[in-house]
């Protein structure tokens, strides 16, 4: 269904509002008495949050080519410098960071899945497709058997596009890529469920395209089939990033112009639909999201200029799941 329509509302009087039906008498996802956590600002372009196994966050500072520790609300520090654009990321089932490298409209970037070691070499875990270079890899994520699905997308430039498609691809242990998804138009934010059987993947073509949430089925070799729409934005800016709770629902950023913030669908396996469970506005365009801290209860939120959290009422699924 299309995303509800709503003007823009203040913050400490909707937080955690309800916007489905069927939701309404369950417990709220967010506690009344949270409210956004402003971490840090001034950044170029937030993306790319993720919990690091040390216990603190890093994100991406996407234009600066930099990624960012952070220490305490309002310290950050470099993480590490010379991303080539990299955005989404991920630490591995041994804790290397995995990440896509972009291209930015200036043409940064390097347009490939890397993998930081532990020894700081950066190693190329994907570049080409047939002999043909990666358009711009976006966001990604790990299963439980280590195998990597990531998005490639293209926003901005397109002179020197040479794959026809902008698909979704899969690396496994061995190194091998297979293009898994080549029917979506401009794929961003994905996830794999927590037991594996589907991957979700944002379908967000605007301006002027399709903006969707898809939902493919996954078989025991990570292929994936049977592509269906679960939630239709109907235009505007659809989802960019995404996180998984612990219930198999899916928290994602979307939206933009007093209609911005983290949209909660709860996926039902034996309807093939999901629900807008929920709708928690932000006051900036949120760019990405993931669960950290040491219960996996807060949502961090990279938007466009900054970096939040809110204290939730669920638990996060660890990345990769299972480890």
């Amino acid at each position: 269904m299309p995303a509800p329509r709503r003007p823009p509302l203040g913050l400490a009087a909707s937080l955690a509002l309800a916007l489905a039906p069927a939701a309404a008498a369950a417990p709220p996802l967010v506690p009344a008495a949270s409210s956004w956590e402003k971490l840090a600002s001034g950044l170029a372009f937030g993306e790319g949050p993720a919990w690091h196994p040390g216990g603190y966050l890093i994100f991406q500072d996407v234009p600066r080519d930099r990624t960012m520790r952070l220490h305490a609300p309002g310290e950050v520090s470099v993480f590490r410098a010379g991303t080539e654009a990299a955005n989404g990321q991920a630490l591995d089932a041994e804790g290397r960071l995995v990440v896509c490298e972009g291209r930015t409209a200036s043409g940064l970037g390097g347009r490939r899945l890397a993998r930081v070691e532990k020894d700081g070499r950066v190693t190329t875990l994907a570049d080409r497709y047939r002999g043909k270079r990666l358009n711009s890899p976006n966001d990604l994520a790990i299963d439980a058997r280590g195998r990597v699905f990531f998005t490639d997308p293209r926003y901005g430039r397109r002179d020197d596009l040479e794959l026809d498609r902008e698909g979704v691809y899969r690396v496994d242990p061995d190194g091998t890529l297979t293009r898994v998804v080549d029917t979506l138009t401009r794929p961003n934010g994905i996830l794999v469920s927590g037991d594996g059987r589907t991957l979700y993947v944002a379908e967000n073509a605007s301006p002027g395209g399709a903006v969707q949430l898809w939902a493919f089925d996954l078989d025991a070799k990570g292929g994936a089939a049977e592509g269906r729409v679960l939630h239709d934005f109907g235009g505007g800016r659809g989802i960019d990033g995404m996180a998984l709770d612990r219930d198999g629902r899916i928290w994602a950023t979307a939206g933009t112009r007093g209609q911005a913030g983290i949209y909660v669908f709860a996926p039902d396996p034996a309807r093939r639909t999901a629900t807008l469970a929920a709708f928690v506005p932000t006051a900036e365009d949120p760019t990405n999201c993931t669960f950290g801290g040491p219960a996996r209860d807060w949502l961090y939120v990279t938007t466009t200029s900054s970096l939040y959290r809110i204290r939730t009422a669920v638990r996060g699924v660890e990345s990769p799941p299972g480890k």
